[in-house]
């Protein structure tokens, strides 16, 4: 399995975005996520205050798990396996058939039971992870780091990587180092 993964805001869809123009398909662990989990789970694990007009009030969610640790860990318990089955079921389709993928896993590391051949992390400095999701979400600079911090940190998962695309740079640094990265996958 090819991996890719990263924090908040380190660019990930623009990379996947880049793989796919290049031919690959992308597998999607939040969007997969998005299917498995609907307003009767999140009322079941977490009470109705988190759903408005039979839907999930994502909002009010996100706030709950990114700063409660004990009830992203619920959440974490009840969906990641779900997942897993299927990027697991995903990945051999495309394998049988012998098609160029990723799959797109923000929380690998902090996952884990994943058995990858290449982990790929998608990086920016911390600070520009900061600034970058201000920007995107509007949000306060205290708001983005409560994000930030509920994940494991970009340093520490650089290290753990196979591969390193750097997204400090624009668009056309971007693009010349997902190039980089596909070449590194045809060498192999």
């Amino acid at each position: 399995m090819i991996v890719l993964t990263g924090s908040i805001a380190t660019g990930k869809s623009s990379t996947c975005r880049l793989l796919e123009k290049s031919g690959f398909v992308v597998i999607d662990a939040d969007k997969i996520a998005k299917k498995l989990i609907d307003a009767k789970v999140i009322k079941k694990l977490f009470g109705s205050k988190y759903i408005k007009d039979d839907k999930i009030d994502r909002k009010a969610l996100g706030s709950l798990i990114f700063e409660n640790p004990g009830k992203r860990e619920v959440l974490n318990d009840y969906i990641h396996p779900l997942i897993r089955e299927e990027i697991y079921k995903r990945v051999s389709s495309l394998e049988a058939k012998n098609i160029k993928y990723v799959a797109d896993i923000p929380l690998y590391f902090e996952s884990g039971h994943y058995d990858a051949q290449i982990v790929t992390l998608v990086y920016c400095p911390r600070e520009q992870q900061i600034k970058r999701l201000m920007k995107r979400d509007n949000l306060s600079r205290d708001d983005a780091l409560i994000s930030l911090d509920s994940q494991m940190g970009i340093e520490e998962k650089k290290k753990k990587a196979d591969y390193v695309i750097d997204n400090r740079g624009d668009e056309m640094h971007l693009a010349s180092e997902v190039k980089k990265f596909i070449k590194y996958l045809k060498d192999r």
